[in-house]
């Protein structure tokens, strides 16, 4: 079995976790709360920065041009496209760049990213691997599951399923796979930290809908952004 496949059967309790949070399911039927998308945008915005310097110091520690080369662009692209999207998403929700550029990261913000940048810096590139993996997978396969939620008629989360099941995420989320699958065939005696480092990420994935969906903050009178 691939490590990919490995990977997301250990999972698979958090992926249907994720797939009927409530987050998810309101998404889909179009009645999730202003409220909470916004918040979810405002986190992801600050949750894709990180994100992108995951891959950037991926990008240092493969040995292979055509991974360093990948790693990198994901990377850039991460910056100068996904970051577009949420901007686009922020106006539609009254938030301008300057806003979302001062949004203070909640607490499972801080940890899911501090757990990404953490194993990026000290971890091997097999573990960077898993640990980046249910991101993307997650996406995809929670979007492809809120499409077959989702009512006929187009809503004003549509284009977050459209986004999230495109022909060019579907891409970067098979890149992913054969980079998991890779680390797995040529490191198999990493797959216990791969598998580890998979299964954090996948539970952060899962407390970062909680996240949104609750809105979370700090809790501390007087000290909210």
């Amino acid at each position: 079995m691939a490590t990919s496949d490995r990977l997301l059967e250990a999972g698979a309790d958090v992926w249907d976790a994720q797939k009927s949070h409530p987050f998810v399911t309101e998404l889909a039927d179009g009645t999730l709360a202003d409220d909470a998308f916004r918040t979810w945008v405002r986190q992801d915005y600050r949750y894709l920065l990180d994100y992108a310097r995951v891959f950037a110091i991926a990008g240092t520690k493969a040995r292979e041009e055509d991974t360093m080369t990948h790693l990198f662009g994901v990377a850039h692209t991460t910056l100068d496209e996904e970051m577009d999207l949420h901007r686009e998403f922020a106006a539609d929700y009254g938030l301008s760049p300057a806003a979302l550029e001062s949004v203070r990261k909640a607490p499972t913000c801080v940890a899911y990213t501090n757990f990404l940048l953490r194993t990026a810096h000290e971890g091997t590139l097999p573990e960077i691997a898993a640990a980046i993996y249910p991101c993307g997978q997650g996406y995809l396969d929670i979007a492809e599951h809120m499409a077959e939620l989702a009512p006929d008629e187009d809503h004003r989360y549509t284009p977050f399923i459209e986004t999230y099941t495109s022909d060019e995420f579907r891409e970067v989320v098979d890149w992913m796979r054969t980079f998991v699958d890779r680390c797995g065939e040529r490191h198999p005696d990493q797959y216990e930290a791969m598998e580890d480092a998979f299964l954090t990420s996948a539970r952060l994935e899962y407390r970062f809908w909680e996240m949104a969906y609750r809105q979370e903050g700090w809790g501390i009178p007087g000290d909210e952004q």
